[in-house]
């Protein structure tokens, strides 16, 4: 049964929740196989560790930190720790403890809850070693007498206390940090709003045509991805969230079958794997309706692959300090939109470009994308320097991409402000090439990094990952290139690997190659 749809405004994730706990009780709201959690359920546990926070001296602003990976305890402390006015922080099992020592002494969380997967090997002593080096008290750990004694504390608080801290929450408050990926530089501990999570839930699930989504929830749960793409959009939407702990293809595919998975959103290089699979042809996937992703542009073939599946192709444009997505491609986008562009700005936004000379770029001219709303992220925490640096002195909020608006209306991205390299003078985007190298029928990925050089002071290193079976000419490839952009893009080295390094998100490894290239032997 098809739930009630939520009411169109919301000042809080949790008040989806609440909203279909009333109005479609029974429905799925969470699958962690083989348990699944009905709305009134989930918002009874939601509940119950609100109090549990409220009795533990959790107060407005207060960082709860979540060490885990996706399942229920993940969801329902962001949820419960959001609705009282915390800031939830979600900690990546896989960082090392010298990463988790980082984040934890920039937050300060004054709670930290622990529930690695299985698989996560030595992450209780990383965690323990690294809140203990920050101050921290000790991280007590799910399903233990910690936790029970912790949940016990809830009977002391009263319903009325607990409506009375959840209503002095205001929709412009932090919901949750996240740290940026600090690939220029140290993470920064971006401040999400509630507001812009509610806006994220509410247009996507739109953009996605899928009703009451199921979608499937696998990305790290410190990533915005994971908490509002992955798991807020489909709860605002009364929808189902399919809870797996890590990414595997062939997981994917048997759950699309076994949970009738409608909308699947994933990073570019996991919807990659996922249609490369021998059996993924003979796949009919009859349940899903609509497939997503952001982050990097979907080869040619893959999209071809999919298509054949007969479900709507989205591609998405957004960035952690944005919340929402900035842009999506029309339901009955073309290939050369789907390859080329990241769609149209949502009209709600404000979406403008600026020209490296200061001034706001003419149109069809490159600029630095800029956007203006007000569910944008409330700052860096600890950054006031840093989040007046994230925008113009009106109030723009400054991506790091570089742009250009088609005619037709969509906006194509050209490279990260971050990434751009001059070599000979002339200003190179890597965005451009790995496209241009992707377009190879030989290649599966293609990253470009810049590296120094004496003559031209920067020139492009590219990593290329082969379609299985087949052996990559460099001196080839580069003539191949040769016909297709300007010599000066054509990179300097091209170095065959048979897995480019990804992040646990699944975005590539950028910093790990850029390393790599300074130490790259010039031909």
């Amino acid at each position: 049964m098809s739930p009630t749809a939520a009411p169109a405004h919301l000042e809080r994730v949790s008040d989806a929740i609440a909203y279909y706990a009333q109005h479609s009780p029974d429905k799925t709201a969470l699958i962690f196989d083989p348990e699944f959690i009905s709305y009134s359920q989930l918002w009874d546990r939601v509940q119950t560790w609100a109090k549990a926070m409220i009795a533990a001296g959790i107060r407005p602003g207060d960082r709860v930190a979540f060490l885990g990976a996706p399942r229920p305890e993940f969801v329902t402390s962001y949820l419960a720790a959001g609705s009282i006015g915390a800031v939830w922080q979600g900690l990546n099992p896989d960082y090392s403890q010298r990463e988790l020592h980082y984040v934890l002494a920039d937050a300060q969380p004054v709670m930290v809850i622990a529930h690695p997967p299985a698989a996560v090997e030595g992450a209780f002593e990383r965690i323990n070693a690294a809140a203990a080096e920050a101050g921290l008290t000790s991280p007590f750990a799910a399903n233990t007498s910690e936790m029970a004694a912790f949940l016990d504390g809830a009977s002391s608080v009263s319903d009325e206390t607990l409506q009375q801290r959840m209503d002095a929450v205001d929709s412009q408050d932090p919901a949750m940090i996240v740290y940026t990926s600090g690939s220029t530089g140290a993470p920064k501990g971006a401040l999400i709003r509630h507001s812009g999570l509610v806006r994220l839930g509410q247009v996507q699930a739109g953009k996605w045509q899928a009703g009451a989504p199921t979608v499937l929830c696998n990305l790290p749960i410190n990533h915005i991805g994971c908490v509002g793409d992955l798991c807020s959009v489909p709860l605002i939407a009364g929808g189902t969230v399919v809870l797996r702990e890590g990414f595997d293809a062939q997981q994917v595919l048997d759950d699309i079958d076994k949970f009738q998975i409608s909308a699947l959103f994933q990073v570019a290089t996991q919807l990659q794997r996922v249609a490369a699979l021998p059996e993924f042809e003979t796949r009919d996937l009859p349940s899903l309706v609509a497939v997503g992703w952001g982050g990097s542009p979907l080869p040619q073939r893959t999209i071809d692959t999919f298509r054949a599946k007969g479900c709507q192709l989205m591609s998405t444009y957004g960035l952690t300090e944005a919340t929402f997505s900035v842009s999506y491609t029309d339901p009955d986008a073309s290939d050369d939109v789907l390859l080329n562009t990241v769609g149209r700005p949502d009209p709600e936004i404000h979406v403008r470009l600026l020209a490296e000379n200061g001034d706001w770029a003419q149109p069809g001219d490159d600029g630095e994308v800029c956007i203006k709303h007000e569910g944008t992220m409330a700052g860096y925490l600890n950054r006031p320097e840093a989040t007046a640096g994230a925008y113009t002195p009106d109030g723009w909020l400054r991506t790091g991409d570089i742009g250009r608006l088609r005619e037709d209306g969509n906006l194509v991205l050209v490279g990260r402000v971050s990434e751009m390299y001059k070599s000979g003078g002339y200003n190179v985007y890597p965005r451009e090439i790995e496209q241009t190298l992707e377009e190879h029928p030989d290649i599966a990925l293609a990253a470009v990094v810049s590296r120094p050089d004496p003559d031209f002071q920067e020139v492009g290193v590219a990593y290329v990952q082969a379609v299985p079976g087949v052996h990559i000419d460099a001196n080839e490839l580069k003539t191949w290139l040769r016909e297709r952009l300007a010599r000066y893009k054509v990179p300097k080295n091209i170095v065959t690997e048979d897995e480019i390094p990804l992040l646990p998100v699944g975005k590539v490894n950028k910093a790990h190659l850029k390393r790599l290239a300074h130490d790259t032997v010039k031909e």
